[in-house]
């Protein structure tokens, strides 16, 4: 047969063949880890000039050239259709201020973030903008099961939200891709060319499968897990003195297995602890720094409820430098002015320590639609919490029983921007951030521009080690006294009982642990999704954790389990 004659044959039996159906195509194999991101900016970031022209003040951002507002040693101006702004104020031959971004997506709130400019030419100053990153991620592992099905839950660092969604598995038909619950679908999307789109928080989604499981975020380091060594953390520029764990007394091998332990953390499962970082330092000098699912020491870390401590630390700055803020000022007073006649007479009675103790008796039931609860008021859409807050009625007099109610401390933020006419970033920035050499950080502002007192903000692990480490100092940094000693001995008294095991101060938690053969008590910043910032003054000791499960009852785990089962034994 000639060569022709077989190319002619071979041709003719593939125009023969029958179409291959969808039923007889190849099953799709969708077992392995599917990977998601959505970005929803910002787009305004990066360098940012200010200077003085023949017509005025300008400012020069992002391909924006817009008119500057200047009244004495202060500046503001804002982007067209609200696409950011910025306030300052010069500082020497400084310029120091906060850009302020637009709501975001991950939260429904504006931040605002630190920003310096210096001196660039004559009349100009340079500085860059390092806005809150606004994205979600989401990771999905697939298994296939004894019974032939496919198990599937969605993890999202950001918010947990594969928690909120509960999906336990995934079914594939035809086209049509189901993330099932336990009874029904619980999201429906397509798969096409090696992509799953399906609609998610904020937008639509196309998860794609990861190729090399060693480099995924979803895993605390990889997958397979690389063995770990110590090493010490790096010594930057921000207040840190560093050293080895066995120069501060603690064991170098109890560290190791830990921080293993953590590392070989099997991803199987919605409720798997999510370490995201472990800190530790001692007699001063930090020792320990590890990340772990892609965070790192230049990612600022939700802190949620840990920022109530924020709060606190602020308003002892602003104390220790004479801002005419006390325990017992009264509360309506400050923030009305004027009171009213008709008051609530246990209204009158209400002061900055009840805010801090959370004993002003406001009520703060979630399921209550007329109560002064944070999600409450976001959802009737408040513009101003302050003024809300002070109408809700009280479910008992200031002083008598405790409830843990985000909006009195965020009250109590009022009271210092009221006192100290000035916003309470700018206040946080003189009196605690640029003292304590704090680098980027996020902070959640309220509808009204003001930052909100009763937590969410954002910050390097590193920085908001340091307010707990300004429990074990005696209120100093670096020599410098940031809180009044009368101060701090409020924020670390055990005034009342949040549960039979844990008391409750101003804005700090605080809780007995066995040491050997003794007790010694720490204080800490707590916060939803297992952020934890300790300090143990006995001890000389301050440890850090971030996290990512949110509304998970393993929340809990590091100050209940890691502390006293794992760190507290390797400290001699």
């Amino acid at each position: 047969m000639t060569t022709l004659r077989m190319v002619l044959l071979s041709a003719w039996a593939l125009l023969l063949r029958p179409a291959v159906t969808a039923a007889q195509a190849p099953a799709v194999d969708l077992r392995g880890l599917w990977e998601a991101t959505l970005r929803f900016g910002p787009d305004i970031h990066g360098p940012l000039i200010v200077l003085q022209t023949g017509e005025g003040w300008r400012a020069d951002i992002a391909g924006f050239s817009v008119p500057a507002r200047v009244q004495g040693e202060t500046i503001a101006f804002e982007l067209p259709d609200g696409k950011g702004g910025f306030r300052g104020r010069w500082t020497g031959k400084k310029l120091v201020g906060h850009w302020i971004q637009p709501p975001t997506q991950f939260s429904g709130r504006a931040y605002a973030t630190p920003v310096t400019l210096r001196p660039d030419g004559p009349h100009r100053w340079r500085g860059s903008v390092t806005p809150f990153d606004d994205r979600f991620r989401f990771y999905m592992p697939v298994t296939l099961q004894p019974d032939g099905r496919l198990r599937a839950y969605l993890r999202n660092p950001e918010r947990n939200q594969g928690r909120f969604l509960a999906v336990s598995r995934i079914a594939l038909d035809g086209a049509e891709v189901r993330l099932m619950g336990r009874d029904s679908a619980i999201v429906r999307g397509r798969y096409e060319d090696g992509v799953i789109t399906m609609p998610l928080r904020g937008g639509t989604y196309d998860f794609t499968k990861a190729q090399d499981g060693a480099s995924s975020p979803f895993y605390p380091r990889g997958n397979p897990a690389p063995h770990y060594r110590y090493a010490p953390p790096i010594a930057l520029d921000d207040g840190w003195p560093v050293g080895a764990v066995e120069d501060v007394g603690i064991s170098r091998q109890a560290i190791e297995q830990f921080v293993q332990m953590l590392i070989d953390m099997p991803m199987d499962s919605i409720n798997t602890i999510q370490v995201h970082s472990f800190l530790i330092a001692r007699h001063g000098r930090l020792v320990v720094e590890e990340y772990f699912h892609g965070y790192h020491r230049d990612l600022p870390h939700e802190t949620r409820s840990a920022a109530k401590s924020w709060t606190a630390t602020l308003i002892g700055a602003a104390m220790q430098v004479g801002i005419p803020l006390r325990r017992d000022t009264p509360v309506y007073a400050t923030m009305l002015g004027n009171v009213p006649g008709d008051l609530d007479p246990r209204k009158r009675t209400m002061t900055l320590e009840h805010l801090m103790a959370m004993t002003a008796g406001f009520n703060c039931d979630p399921n209550d639609t007329t109560s002064a609860n944070e999600d409450v008021m976001d959802e009737r859409g408040i513009k101003d919490w302050y003024r809300y807050t002070l109408d809700v009625p009280l479910i008992s007099a200031p002083g008598d029983k405790i409830y843990y109610c985000s909006t009195e401390p965020n009250l109590a933020g009022g009271m210092l921007a009221k006192v100290a006419r000035e916003p309470l970033p700018e206040l946080f920035d003189r009196l605690v951030a640029a003292p304590l050499q704090m680098g980027t950080y996020h902070l959640v502002l309220q509808r009204t521009g003001e930052a909100y007192g009763g937590g969410g903000h954002h910050f390097l692990p590193r920085d908001f080690l340091k307010l707990a480490q300004l429990l074990v100092n005696g209120g100093r940094w670096n020599g410098r006294q940031i809180l009044p000693a009368d101060w701090l001995r409020r924020v670390t008294a055990s005034l009342r009982d949040l549960t039979p095991t844990q008391q409750y101060g101003y804005l700090w938690n605080s809780v007995e642990y066995l040491y050997g053969d003794r007790k010694v008590r720490a204080f800490f910043a707590g916060g939803n999704g297992g952020q934890i910032f300790m300090a143990i003054p006995e001890l000389d000791l301050v440890i850090g954790f971030t996290g990512g499960n949110y509304a998970d009852p393993v929340l809990f785990t590091a100050q209940r389990v890691y502390v006293p089962r794992y760190l507290l034994p390797a400290v001699r």
